[in-house]
């Protein structure tokens, strides 16, 4: 009989979802996000979740733009639990609105 999990590993798995989704998504990332995502890595995972966040702001330069935002909004939820459930509702949302886009485009 499997035990319930509890809300904060809940969500904590929500949020590994949604890095997943992301990695299958563009594949590319999936490298760097696995290596941002372990343990060891939060003293280098805060200041680019920060960095990201704020080149946000700046999307109107080249390369830079608001796909930054939700990347190191997802990244600061790692670090910061309070952070989890707003991103994931967010990020789940914005996944379910880009395939309703790509169906209507077929």
């Amino acid at each position: 009989m499997s035990h319930p999990l509890r809300p904060s590993e809940r969500l904590r798995r929500r949020l590994d979802r949604q890095f997943d989704a992301i990695a299958h998504a563009v594949p590319f990332t999936a490298r760097p996000i696995s290596a941002l995502r372990g343990r060891g890595a939060a003293i280098i995972r805060l200041p680019v979740a920060i960095l990201l966040i704020i080149g946000s702001l700046l999307s109107f330069l080249p390369v830079l733009g608001l796909w930054m935002l939700p990347v190191g909004l997802l990244l600061l939820a790692v670090d910061l639990p309070v952070l989890r459930p707003f991103v994931t509702t967010v990020a789940i949302q914005f996944r379910i609105k880009v395939r309703r886009w790509r169906r209507r485009l077929r």
